[in-house]
């Protein structure tokens, strides 16, 4: 495993005659430094995962949120829909998320 000597990222392999760094994208040359003695190197498949891959629509229509008792701070509905998402460190507690039933205002508590 090597670092990049500018930005200390890691060096991952762009050919078999290069590695590059993640961080900042300097590209290393392989060939003539004895310190990096490999074989050869295989890059089999390159995945990019963007936000949007692993999002799931679901139609208004078709709601399937649980519902909880809370007011609306817009309408004063005394019904709203709810979820939680983890938005800070994993040692802190979840932020939850309501969506009036009425009028459809979301707000958050932490």
């Amino acid at each position: 495993m090597d670092f990049c000597d500018e930005c200390g990222g890691l060096l991952y392999p762009a050919s078999n005659k290069e590695l590059k760094c993640r961080r900042c994208g300097k590209i290393f040359s392989i060939e003539n430094d004895e310190a990096h003695v490999m074989e050869e190197i295989t890059i089999k498949k390159t995945m990019n995962h963007g936000p949007k891959s692993e999002t799931y629509v679901v139609k208004e229509e078709f709601n399937t949120m649980p519902t909880v008792k809370a007011e609306c701070p817009k309408c004063n509905n005394k019904l709203a829909y709810y979820w939680q998402v983890q938005t800070r460190a994993a040692d802190e507690p979840s932020t939850s998320f309501f969506r009036c039933t009425v009028c459809g205002y979301t707000w958050r508590e932490y």
